[in-house]
């Protein structure tokens, strides 16, 4: 995965953005949306664009296209650095392998310790009971 490849291949588009802020709102369009054409990226092998494609279902339209918003600030160069930055950590936490786990024994130790603590509640459980007067 190239970064600096894919940041190249991101459209941005500026809109509205909704809530408060008075005519500021009204005037200014400061809200990022940003989208990447998944299927016809260059910066991604296939492998890559099938594990995107599949991981991010629910977040990629019809087109093919990952879609982002970012509305948090009110200045749009700032919501674009944001958007950005988002897009970058989602893709690279759905291309990033998790580690293979590995089958673990409990020690001679941890076993022997578990035992004598069994048979320690038992005799204890044991003594709780009425005595046999017989």
């Amino acid at each position: 995965m190239d970064k600096q490849r894919i940041i190249e291949e991101l459209q941005f588009k500026a809109v509205r953005s909704s809530g408060a802020g008075g005519q500021h709102v009204n005037k200014v369009a400061t809200k990022i949306e940003l989208s990447f054409d998944v299927a016809n990226s260059e910066a991604l092998s296939a492998l890559e664009k099938s594990r995107i494609l599949i991981k991010l279902n629910n977040r990629i339209n019809k087109e093919q296209l990952l879609l982002l918003q970012c509305a948090e600030t009110r200045s749009q160069h700032k919501n674009k650095a944001l958007a950005i930055q988002r897009f970058l950590e989602t893709i690279e936490g759905v291309l990033k392998r998790p580690k293979k786990r590995r089958k673990t024994k409990p020690s001679k130790s941890s076993i022997e310790k578990r035992l004598k603590h069994k048979k320690i509640a038992a005799l204890k459980k044991r003594n709780r009971s009425k005595p046999n007067l017989d």
